[in-house]
């Protein structure tokens, strides 16, 4: 049972499980009772937190880290101690480890890797900015979430974890990743982790290690004075520019590293918006100087042989006077001190490394791209390493060749372990593209869900790929590329063309004034394909005859396009209003008078009675609108003295 599991650190992290344990620390599932939420704990082993200079190492250095806030960094949220364990609360991660990933899947398409590596490069920008290096990038140091995306873990720790500069057994796992300047013991910088992410971006291109040996400083050694294959050597589908990009960030010199992680970054952009992009460098220049001296790499060894020697010889008096027997001996002195300081110096720094294969060791050899027949029948196969079918694997390269063997080329192999694991192209796996025609994009995406994740498909469906269409309505799919049955393959790329509907037609807007609302209306809709509804009409009092259009929002001859909105204003004439007007009768020797009574220009009377002129007068009621004349007839004879004009509006 595990004495953490179901303890409680300073009365708030409660400790769940154990779900990963490495060389210096020990991490656990956590519950964090303050806040309610899940939490990595990573607990330091025993034997490191006895010791007091770590400790405060470790405080001092995971302090720094906690500063860091990134996307692509795993975050820290508190380092502690309780009681007597030192720990570090992190965010649990809902993932697995890049190293974890790249075994599941094996090499990984060009714009996978790129995917990952520029989301590495971009964690570690920000934490060069902040001045931590991190000194132990490898994959499995970078977690690979659910949606793609990664965050580089365990700053501190590997701060910590390198301080020394010594390259111990425990070390094995990350002496594939180490720098030049770190394998030497020399002074580490941003460069170093730029180095690592080089070795990292190689693993995921090519699907094996640039240097490869059964002990780390055969490994180590390596990366100091060897030149590993091109990427495309290994793999000729990469694109050039990518392995471009790869070389530079590992080559050995630091001054032809990239000096940064945003000038890799600004390559790797670029890159992606243009794979033909013209770098200014080439694998050329990327290619160590060749040393005169070709032990030049174990500097210090050497130099203080010279210095032995420059010792002996540096009094000339002395070595005139003793002759030429005691000059002998001085000189084999001084080379069994060197060949000793040598040895002493070699175990030093490979501390309890072992030892370098042995001549009965075996270099694995390359059988990728053979049928199993033929590699059998290589010199380096035959003889000496048993092939084992391990089985049938989908892949790009031709049928019934390897794909893929374990252990790696230029490996050692020795004892029982002679034997290579192969497995045998069956073919590339294909589907065939859906239909997704008049669907819009989101529902195109949840059709093609599987499909994405099974073959790593990527999905365009850019503004830019947007046309005018009078068929298929704004904003679904008029068409796709690969089209429907068309066959798609491991990181295809699909493009999706959506529509932006009927394309509008631009003309002079038509006069609408003084024109009729009943057949300008249709004309706007029907032939100008312009809107205007029953909410753009506004009608108001005119002289003007009801009907009339007064005003229009948009004047004649501006351009307008289809689809435009057009306000108008419209007459609905003047509201009538009755008035009763004074008429005075005839007094004549008439009894009775015809009275007619015209209003404005009205052909028909609007009184019309025959009425007694005992009366005297008449108040007959009288419509209309503003102020109008009126004629009144007696008899059918105007009578000018009675006619006259009325003002409505005062009713």
């Amino acid at each position: 049972m595990n004495q953490y599991i179901g303890k409680v650190l300073d009365s708030r992290y409660e400790i769940l499980e154990c779900i990963g344990t490495g060389g210096m620390a020990v991490v656990y599932k956590t519950r964090d009772q303050r806040l309610n939420r899940l939490v990595a704990v990573k607990v330091l082993k025993p034997d490191l937190a006895q010791d007091a200079d770590f400790r405060r190492r470790f405080n001092a250095e995971s302090q720094a880290v906690a500063q860091l806030s990134h996307p692509n960094i795993v975050s820290v949220y508190d380092v502690s101690r309780g009681g007597d364990t030192e720990y570090i609360v992190m965010e649990l991660i809902d993932g697995i480890t890049l190293k974890q990933y790249m075994e599941k899947r094996g090499q990984l398409n060009w714009r996978e890797s790129l995917h990952f590596i520029t989301q590495i490069m971009r964690g570690l920008s920000h934490a060069h900015s902040r001045g931590i290096v991190h000194r132990d990038i490898k994959p499995q140091n970078i977690m690979v979430l659910r949606d793609g995306s990664v965050k580089v873990a365990d700053f501190g720790i590997a701060c910590l974890e390198n301080s020394a500069q010594t390259l111990t057994q425990e070390a094995l796992g990350s002496v594939h990743y180490i720098s030049p300047e770190q394998a030497r013991g020399d002074r580490t910088d941003a460069r170093s982790d730029i180095y690592s992410a080089g070795v990292v971006m190689y693993e995921m291109l090519t699907g094996r290690l640039p240097f490869e040996g059964d002990s780390a400083v055969s490994v180590a050694i390596q990366h100091l004075s060897a030149v590993p294959l091109a990427p495309r050597e290994v793999n000729p589908e990469i694109p050039p520019q990518l392995e471009l990009i790869c070389m530079k960030a590992m080559t050995p010199d630091l001054d032809r590293r990239y000096p940064c992680a945003d000038a890799m970054i600004a390559d790797l952009e670029n890159f992606r918006k243009n794979p033909s992009v013209d770098l200014d460098f080439s694998l050329v220049d990327l290619r160590p100087e060749e040393p005169n001296d070709p032990t030049q790499r174990i500097r210090p060894v050497r130099e203080r042989e010279k210095r032995r020697r420059e010792e002996v010889y540096e009094d000339d008096d002395y070595g005139r006077s003793s002759g030429g027997a005691a000059q002998k001996v001085l000189i084999a002195v001084a080379l069994v001190l060197a060949a000793t300081l040598a040895v002493v110096l070699f175990r030093t720094v490979s501390d309890s490394f072992e030892p370098e294969p042995v001549p009965e060791s075996y270099v694995v050899p390359s059988v990728v791209g053979y049928t199993l027949e033929d590699a059998g029948r290589l010199e380096s196969v035959n003889g000496v390493f048993e092939l084992r079918n391990m089985g049938n694997e989908y892949s790009d390269k031709p049928v019934g060749t390897i794909v893929r063997q374990n252990p790696q080329p230029d490996d050692y192999r020795k004892g029982n372990n002679l034997y290579i694991e192969v497995w045998i192209s069956a073919g590339e796996e294909t589907a065939n593209m859906p239909g997704v025609v008049n669907h819009t994009v989101s529902q195109a995406r949840s059709a093609l869900k599987s499909l994405i994740e099974k073959y790593d498909l990527e999905i365009i469906a850019d503004e830019a790929e947007q046309e005018f269409n009078d068929q298929v309505t704004k904003g679904y799919i008029i068409r796709s590329e690969p089209a429907e049955g068309e066959p798609l393959k491991q990181g295809d790329t699909i493009r999706l063309i959506v529509s932006k509907g009927p394309e509008l037609k631009e003309f002079p807007m038509p006069l609408c004034v003084n024109q009729s609302i009943d057949v300008i209306r249709p004309q706007l809709a029907e032939t100008y394909k312009l809107v205007c509804t029953d909410a753009d009409i506004e009608y108001v009092e005119s002289e003007e005859e009801p009907g009339t259009i007064l005003w229009q929002s948009i004047e004649a001859t501006t351009m307008v396009k289809e689809g435009d909105t057009v306000k108008l204003r419209v007459s609905k004439g003047l509201t009538k209003n009755t008035v009763n007007v004074g008429i005075d009768l005839p007094q004549d020797d008439r009894s009775t008078v015809s009275v007619q009574i015209y209003v404005g220009d009205e052909v028909e009377a609007q009184y019309d009675e025959r009425v007694s002129c005992a009366q005297g007068s008449i108040n007959p009621p009288l419509t209309g609108s503003g102020i109008q004349n009126f004629r009144v007839l007696f008899d059918g004879v105007l009578d000018p003295m009675q006619s006259g004009s009325v003002d409505f509006n005062l009713s």
